[in-house]
């Protein structure tokens, strides 16, 4: 085991690469949460739909700059997030193994549960700005705009402005919403990953190495997905939003249900899902290899003997 910054870096690191191929469906998933916002089916506008249709309509009207809007926050967002999940998921879980079983090899699903969570909201909480600067950048459109438009020249651009015309509080507005669709995904990612990783070695036979690193992350991706789309779309309204559309997380869900009807809040799950399995994929599988890297670079600085989790 790395120490919890080696486990940082390496996560972060994974969840970059991760999120280089996977963020065009990102954008496309963000304009699907947001067009037609609070309007009828029937009314509402449906200029990109589907993650291929999206991806190939942004592309012809904005080029590849339009799919690839936001991807500087993009990367300091996964940094904050992931390195938090993966970096403090496996010394929480061993505190309140040790804690409670004095074992911290017992897996226990409750501990394992409120690790990833809690992990996983440590990191939304820090890249929240980062996040909601993204969602902005990422959802104008000069050709096919939907929702509230935010026209920021760059990253840098934005969050300036957002903080000079809200403060601190606009830099995290919409926070809540970011805690609660983190905490439930990543309650169940790293569990879901690891859980199938034992069964697959258990009942399948199957060895460490890259087919297994696919096998789990791809079960972990379907798990994610399920459980975070929801607030995963009241949390790109909030962001988007431009004065108090919302006033909060329920006011938003109640809207939005009310508005558009329930599977409103399942807007854009196929690009969702189009994303989030490779990037599941991608991350949690180049994190076995960046950790192992990690590992050989602290044995080689602080030697085997120092290294704590």
């Amino acid at each position: 085991m790395s120490t919890t910054a080696g486990a940082f870096i390496a996560g972060g690191i994974a969840a970059c690469g991760a999120v280089t191929a996977t963020h065009p469906f990102e954008t496309v998933k963000i304009r699907m949460q947001l067009q037609g916002e609070l309007q009828s089916s029937t009314s509402s506008p449906h200029f990109y739909r589907g993650p291929i249709h999206g991806v190939s309509v942004i592309v012809r009207n904005e080029g590849l700059g339009g799919i690839y809007r936001g991807i500087g926050c993009a990367y300091i967002y996964q940094i904050l997030l992931n390195g938090c999940r993966l970096g403090f998921y496996e010394p929480m879980r061993h505190a309140l193994a040790t804690t409670l079983f004095n074992d911290a090899k017992t897996q226990n699903l409750g501990i394992n549960m409120f690790a990833g969570a809690a992990s996983g909201i440590m990191g939304a909480m820090a890249g929240s700005p980062f996040f909601l600067a993204k969602t902005r950048l990422q959802s104008y459109s000069p050709f096919l705009p939907v929702g509230t438009q935010h026209q920021y020249k760059n990253a840098w651009d934005g969050l300036t402005k957002i903080y000079k015309g809200e403060g601190v509080k606009g830099l995290y507005r919409g926070v809540g919403a970011a805690m609660i669709r983190t905490g439930f995904g990543s309650s169940v990612q790293l569990p879901t990953y690891f859980f199938a990783k034992r069964r697959l070695v258990k009942h399948l036979g199957m060895e460490e190495g890259p087919a297994l690193h696919l096998a789990s992350s791809t079960a972990s991706g379907f798990v994610v997905c399920v459980v975070m789309h929801p607030p995963d779309t009241i949390m790109s309204r909030l962001y988007n939003q431009n004065g108090n559309l919302y006033k909060g997380v329920f006011d938003c869900l109640a809207k939005t249900i009310r508005a558009e009807g329930f599977f409103a809040i399942y807007k854009g799950v196929i690009p969702h899902l189009t994303r989030i399995l490779p990037h599941t994929i991608l991350t949690l599988s180049l994190a076995e290899q960046t950790t192992k890297l990690v590992k050989k670079l602290e044995d080689k600085i602080l030697g085997p003997e120092t290294r704590v989790l």
